[in-house]
């Protein structure tokens, strides 16, 4: 059972709708944003990966702008899992209970029916903004005195294996999540990042109320696109109550199935993709069903204060390339020791040093540099553009695919002392590998990309994208002023043919542009960086992102 609550069972001023300023006038709209993760520090494991670390950022800008918006979110007792090695230092999965002291009981508690259970209990602990900087976010919790065994491991596990729990996780996000709402006094605004959240839309509708519901999808790939068979969604009490045989048919989106992507856009009033690309994209995956026409794009950002080194910005303000050059010998030190910690290899400042770090998944393509197994050798060997390389990112842990790819990168690696791979990669790790790489390396098969925002922040700090055209790459960047881009693969081809095209590409840009003039022409490479920061920031940033919802979706 959770702690009671540090105000001794006080009711918490954050039982009722409440923020530490007056809303800003543009920003007055009552707005709850809706969540499966929330990245907002290291020490808060509330998120995966890039879905949660885009939520950080748009509460961290929703604080600092005086929105009057709150997050709404689940308190994970496990977390996503924390990544380890295993004995030969391939990847372990372990999963150890977290305790936050910070989180303060709400005082409100709702009731949501799952399945065969008509009430199970729905706690609400709140992170208040002063704490990590952020607006006022409610994290969820079933693990909590009067629940069953089974209701109490709802919110054990983000992203939960077992299919049955990952439909009653987003009944408790969503229905349960609208009812604390209403028990802090209601919103205009209903906003669903992603579609796990999906039952608060029908809830919302049953009430009748008057309020606007909006969508953010955030992935082409099917895995992101959630499609559950609809007569057990009604059994489970998906949809706030059971549904007629007629009712459940109209929501149906493909034969007996739910699309939760395709359901959400034909609820929401408004809906946006998260890049330009994304939203044409986006449009033609969905086109033939009805309804669902309304998406426009707001590009993902990331929050420049959080990410962006001091030091580093202070050397962009100043285009001082000397007072840069010094900090980024810092950082990659700093990188460095890690390295040395992790994997007993010493990496020198001096050279140039690669990093590729996301979630690992088939499509990201994390190992593209070796499909070509002799060209990766001359690469790694090269002595006039000597390179380090680091890997680092968390694969599903029921992706035995991307698993695989992780482990292939530790095997080939082991024994090679300019190439590391590393675990726990979380926002300290992320944040060390943006501010200590010189490349950041990103090579998503085309058109899979929805955004990709770790390479906004990699820009942030002196870190040069080498990219595929896609997500928000084509927004940003300037091939050979601001990024080196590789050229554009024909995304209809054969994915064997596209791999190979592209490897062949990135080793083309890789030898005869990146490192030529990194090592060659360290004025054109600072150039380069300068030139990127400025593109990056403002328009990049989550203070312009979360303006722009307010203005054009809420």
């Amino acid at each position: 059972m959770r702690e009671t609550s540090p105000i001794n069972g006080a009711i918490s001023k954050f039982a009722t709708w409440y923020h530490p300023y007056r809303p800003a006038k543009e920003f007055k709209k009552r707005t709850a944003y809706f969540s499966m993760e929330f990245a907002v520090h290291q020490g808060l494991k509330t998120y995966s990966g890039g879905l949660g670390f885009l939520a950080g950022s748009h509460m961290r800008s929703a604080f600092e702008l005086k929105q009057n918006l709150i997050g709404i979110g689940m308190l994970w007792k496990y977390g996503y899992y924390d990544q380890g090695r295993k004995k030969d230092r391939t990847q372990q999965t372990n999963f150890i209970e977290k305790n936050y002291s910070f989180l303060e009981d709400s005082g409100l508690e709702v009731e949501v029916p799952i399945h065969n259970n008509p009430a199970v209990k729905v706690r609400a602990y709140v992170l208040r903004p002063e704490v990590f900087g952020s607006a006022p976010l409610y994290f969820l919790t079933t693990d909590v005195e009067g629940n069953d065994y089974l209701s109490r491991t709802i919110t054990d596990y983000l992203y939960d294996s077992n299919e049955e729990t990952r439909v009653a996780q987003s009944i408790i996000l969503g229905i349960g999540g609208a009812k604390i709402v209403e028990a802090l006094g209601g919103a205009d605004v209903y906003h669903l990042n992603e579609g796990h959240g999906l039952p608060a839309f029908y809830y919302l509708r049953d009430t009748g109320k008057e309020v606007h519901k909006v969508f953010t999808t955030h992935t082409p790939e099917k895995g992101g696109n959630e499609e559950r068979n609809g007569h057990h969604l009604n059994q489970f009490g998906f949809f706030g109550r059971r549904l007629s045989d007629y009712e459940l048919q109209k929501e149906l989106t493909n034969g007996d199935s739910l699309n939760y992507t395709v359901a959400a856009l034909r609820l929401a009033a408004k809906a946006n993709a998260v890049s330009k690309l994304h939203a044409k994209v986006s449009k033609k995956m969905w086109e033939s069903f009805e309804g669902t026409d309304k998406i426009i794009p707001i590009t993902n950002a990331q929050h420049q204060g959080f990410w962006q080194d001091k030091d580093i910005r202070r050397a962009w303000r100043k285009k001082d390339a000397n007072m840069l050059r010094r900090r980024k010998w810092a950082l990659k030190s700093k990188l460095f020791e890690e390295v040395l910690h992790q994997t007993g290899k010493v990496f020198d400042p001096d050279i140039a040093t690669i990093v590729w770090a996301r979630r690992f998944a088939g499509y990201k393509r994390a190992d593209l540099l070796l499909y070509d197994a002799a060209r990766f050798e001359k690469l790694i060997t090269n002595t006039k553009y000597p390179v380090q390389i680091i890997w680092a990112g968390k694969p599903y842990p029921m992706d035995f695919g991307a698993i695989d790819i992780f482990n292939n990168l530790v095997y080939r690696t082991k024994y090679t002392p300019n190439l590391a791979v590393l675990t726990g990669y979380e926002i300290e790790l992320s944040r060390q590998l943006k501010t200590g790489s010189d490349i950041w390396l990103n090579t998503p098969r085309i058109t899979r990309e929805a955004s990709g925002t770790s390479g906004m922040t990699a820009a942030m700090n002196g870190s040069v994208n080498l990219s595929v055209n896609d997500g928000w790459m084509p927004e940003f960047a300037k091939n050979g002023k601001n990024s080196f881009i590789l050229p554009e693969v024909d995304h209809t081809l054969p994915i064997s043919e596209q791999d190979r095209m592209d490897c062949t590409q990135l080793y083309e840009v890789l030898e005869h542009q990146v490192l030529p003039i990194f090592y060659e022409d360290k004025e054109k490479w600072h150039q380069i960086v300068f030139k990127a920061m400025s593109d990056v920031v403002p328009a990049f940033t989550s203070a312009r992102m979360a303006t722009q919802y307010y203005e054009e979706l809420y």
